[in-house]
């Protein structure tokens, strides 16, 4: 028989039709809400030996029965995934790094070029008949050469932002990293605070982690330079909102592009909602349909392989093995 992989989500038609040559595919049903859909997805997992994570699992999902042999997270974030319990019970935990590391660096780039040339604003005037909006053009944008960049995590979507703004726009490049030996030439060294007083733009794109987790918060805006853009694709919990949007309203930063939330969806009575100088998209950076036939392609090769015993690159959790050992 086929082994059984469930999918808490669909992935790419062209990465599923791989699968399902493979395996028998259980897709949860996006008519359910969040507790049915957790509620099926416990009773799929007695006997599936595969899952594919594309939303956040309950901490105790793995306490109940299950045959599974391996977890994929589509994606990089493992704050979806209980990686820990998995790991108490010897099964190996994937990710897929890198491959929609462009995707993400790309958004970055568009989100400090819409804050730079002001593209939404301008075409609300236009379509309000506000021709004469362009008087003021000058005093309105900036160009991104000579800017400098700050990146807050220099993994694979740090670098590639970092390669696409120092060699596509001429900004200068700093980061805060965890390993600030390993930056590459050009790439300058800086803590929190001081990253915040000396760039125009910071990019979020650290993991969130008890270390992460609202770090970015009203001690590190006090010490932003004026107008300072600041752009999260990491986790939304990485910041203190309260504090953002304190900052935005008494000028602390200039603006900002947030793609994730520490809710989501953003709540309806969020006050990032009400500001002008505030771009709101749905944890979307990743999401193309390069990056999505990419990231589900790997989860299915990954998944098939942790199913036939195989130990991939790409575990996250290796220790899983020991443990299972030792059991």
């Amino acid at each position: 028989m086929l082994p059984k992989v469930v999918l808490t989500d669909p992935i790419h038609a062209k990465a599923q039709a791989i699968l399902a040559e493979a395996a028998q595919v259980v897709i949860l049903s996006p008519k359910l809400d969040a507790a049915k859909a957790m509620s099926e997805l416990r009773n799929e997992l007695r006997d599936a030996q595969g899952l594919i994570v594309r939303r956040l699992l309950p901490r105790d999902l793995l306490d109940g029965p299950n045959a599974l042999l391996g977890i994929v997270r589509h994606g990089v974030g493992l704050d979806f995934i209980p990686v820990d319990s998995a790991t108490r019970q010897g099964v190996p935990v994937a990710n897929t790094p890198a491959v929609n590391a462009n995707a993400v660096a790309e958004y970055a780039i568009t989100a400090m070029l819409e804050s730079a040339r002001r593209f939404r604003f301008f075409d609300t005037q236009v379509r309000q008949d506000n021709w004469d909006a362009r008087k003021n053009a000058a005093a309105e944008t900036f160009e991104l050469r000579g800017r400098t960049l700050g990146i807050v995590g220099f993994g694979a979507i740090g670098a590639r932002i970092a390669q696409i703004a120092a060699a596509g726009f001429g900004m200068h490049i700093a980061a805060c990293t965890r390993s600030p030996s390993r930056l590459p030439q050009g790439v300058c060294a800086m803590a929190l605070k001081q990253l915040f007083a000396h760039c125009d733009f910071i990019v979020l794109a650290c993991p969130l982690t008890e270390q992460t987790r609202g770090m970015i918060n009203r001690n590190v805006f006090t010490q932003a330079k004026p107008g300072l853009v600041l752009v999260n694709v990491s986790r939304g919990a990485v910041i203190d909102e309260v504090d953002l949007v304190e900052a935005l309203e008494t000028g602390l930063i200039g603006g900002a592009a947030l793609d994730v939330f520490a809710t989501q969806p953003l709540p309806m009575n969020s006050e990032l909602r009400k500001h002008p100088r505030v771009a709101l998209t749905p944890h979307l950076a990743g999401i193309t349909q390069d990056a999505e036939l990419a990231m589900g392609v790997m989860a299915v090769e990954t998944q098939m392989a942790l199913i036939r015993g195989e130990r991939p690159g790409n575990i996250v959790n290796p220790e899983c093995y020991t443990d299972k050992e030792i059991q």
